[in-house]
C-alpha cells in the first residue's frame, strides 16, 4: 500500500488591499484609460509521496542479510542498549510498495540484556534472525493460524528479579526458533546446538520485569500478534540491542 499526502498550495490570483485614501488595488497602476488586469498564473501543486522502505529500518547490512528473502513478516525487537533489559516490538509486514511497519510496544528481555553467544544461564537474550513457526498457552488458541499446543504445561509461577509474580507470563507464548526444533510444541526440548547453548526463549506476556531470555510484551499485544502472524508469510523475529542491529 502506498500512503500518499498531497499538500497542494492554493495561491491568489491577486490581493486586494483596502486603502483609506480611495481604495487603491494592490497591483494594478491608477492610470487613465482602460484598466489593467494583473498578470496570473496557476502553480503546480506540490506534491510529497510516502513510500514504504524496502529495507526494514535499524537494521544494518549483516543483520539485514540474515532476513529470509521469503519472510513477509518480521518481528522487530529494538533493546535500549547491550546491557539493558528493556526494549521495543513492532511488526513489520511486507507490502507490495515495501515494509509497512505497525505499533511500537513496550517490551522486556533478559535482565542483563544481550548476547551474540547466548550461553545457559547467563540471563541475556540472544541476538539474531529466527524463524516463528508455534505456538501455545495456557489458555485457549486467541485465533493464531500458527500451530497452537494448549495444556498445563505453560503454568508459571514464582517471582521475578523485581519481586513481582510471573503467573500468566506463559498465557500465550510464541516460541522464538533459536536452539530448538521447529515445528514442535515450544514446550518441546530438543536443543540442536546442545543443551549449553540454552534454549526455551520464547516471546511471552509481560510481568513487568526482565526476563531470563525471552521477550515479553503486554498481554493484548500478543493476542493481537499471534492472530496477525501467518505462517504462510514466513514469519521471523529480528532481535537485539539497536546497535548490533545496525551492524
Amino acid at each position: 500500500m502506498i500512503t500518499r499526502r498531497t499538500h497542494v498550495t492554493l495561491l491568489a490570483a491577486s490581493l486586494f488591499l483596502s486603502g483609506c485614501g480611495g481604495g487603491a488595488v494592490a497591483g494594478m497602476q491608477s492610470v487613465p484609460g482602460p484598466s489593467r488586469e494583473p498578470a496570473t498564473s496557476t502553480p503546480s501543486p506540490e506534491i510529497s509521496i510516502e513510500v514504504a522502505p524496502q529495507q526494514i529500518p535499524g537494521l544494518g547490512p549483516r543483520t539485514w542479510a540474515s532476513v529470509p528473502a521469503d519472510a513477509r513478516q518480521a518481528v522487530v525487537v529494538t533493546g535500549r542498549g547491550r546491557d539493558s533489559p528493556v526494549s521495543t516490538v513492532v511488526l513489520y509486514e511486507r507490502t507490495e510498495a515495501g515494509w509497512r511497519a505497525g505499533a511500537s510496544w513496550p517490551a522486556h528481555n533478559a535482565l542483563k540484556g544481550w548476547s551474540d553467544h547466548h550461553t545457559a544461564g547467563d540471563l541475556r537474550s540472544p541476538i539474531g534472525v529466527y524463524s516463528l513457526t508455534d505456538a501455545g498457552g495456557l489458555l485457549k488458541n486467541p485465533g493464531t493460524r500458527l500451530p497452537y499446543d494448549h495444556g498445563t504445561g505453560f503454568t508459571a509461577s514464582g517471582t521475578g528479579f523485581e519481586g513481582e509474580p510471573l503467573a500468566g507470563s506463559f498465557d500465550y507464548v510464541i516460541a522464538i526458533d533459536y536452539n530448538r526444533r521447529p515445528g514442535t510444541s515450544p514446550l518441546d526440548w530438543t536443543r540442536p546446538l546442545g543443551a549449553g547453548r540454552g534454549g526455551g526463549i520464547w516471546l511471552h506476556v509481560d510481568h513487568g520485569g526482565p526476563t531470563h531470555g525471552c521477550v515479553s510484551i503486554a498481554e493484548t499485544h500478543m493476542k493481537e500478534l499471534l492472530r496477525t502472524l501467518d505462517p504462510d508469510l514466513h514469519p521471523v523475529v529480528v532481535m537485539g540491542d539497536a546497535k548490533s542491529l545496525n551492524r
